[in-house]
């Protein structure tokens, strides 16, 4: 019965040493998003995924270690039963805007009194009403929960002509105007609420492993 205990227990420590060199030269031959998931396809585990860390949104210790790295650079974190390998696949730069809106829904008001509406909404913030009250008071969609903060957003993730409109650069921070969309019926107050920002991204790999 000992034998077999030691057997078992040698087979097993004999596995988890092949097993770190394997991996760590899995990464080595993995450079791109492509190579990342054919690795992952290959090797089905719920642990092994893609991840995408932004710097803005990510703050935890881990995702500043890993901003401080270079591409193909890993970053390893030891457990008691397991190891986790972290690397740095691509790392891109992209132009992030935010700001806050009240949308008005054009179908429900004539141009009268919709005008009247947005001049009173621009009147009751200049006298000092919050923007985000008032967005929850009058916005006619889901972002009047957030107070009609847009959070940070690429090119691309809003419809083109909406996302044109709120990235005119013509307009200073703090200023207040509106937006027409008569096409398709949307009307807004938009506030400027941050300057455009360079925002870095990175892919990340990660794969664990048990010890």
């Amino acid at each position: 019965m000992i034998k077999k205990l030691l057997s078992t227990l040698i087979f097993v420590s004999v596995v988890a040493l092949h097993a770190q060199p394997s991996v760590q030269k899995e990464l080595k031959n993995i450079n791109n998003p492509e190579q990342a998931d054919a690795f992952i396809k290959s090797n089905k585990s719920t642990k092994n995924k893609l991840i995408t860390f932004n710097e803005e949104k990510h703050q935890t210790v881990l995702a500043k270690s890993l901003f401080k790295k270079n591409v193909g650079s890993t970053e390893v974190v030891d457990r008691e039963f397991e190891k986790t390998y972290y690397k740095v696949i691509s790392k891109t730069t992209n132009t992030y805007n935010r700001v806050s809106y009240i949308y008005l829904d054009g179908s429900k008001y004539n141009m009268a009194d919709l005008n009247t509406l947005r001049s009173r909404i621009m009147a009751n913030y200049k006298d000092g009403a919050p923007f985000d009250f008032l967005a929850k008071r009058y916005s006619m969609d889901a972002g009047a929960e957030k107070g009609g903060d847009t959070g940070w957003f690429t090119k691309g993730k809003l419809d083109t002509a909406l996302e044109n409109s709120l990235t005119n650069n013509s307009y200073a921070l703090n200023d207040v105007y509106t937006v027409n969309l008569p096409e398709t019926n949307r009307y807004y107050v938009v506030l400027k609420t941050h300057e455009p920002k360079e925002i870095s991204e990175l892919q990340v790999l990660k794969i664990t492993e048990k010890k």
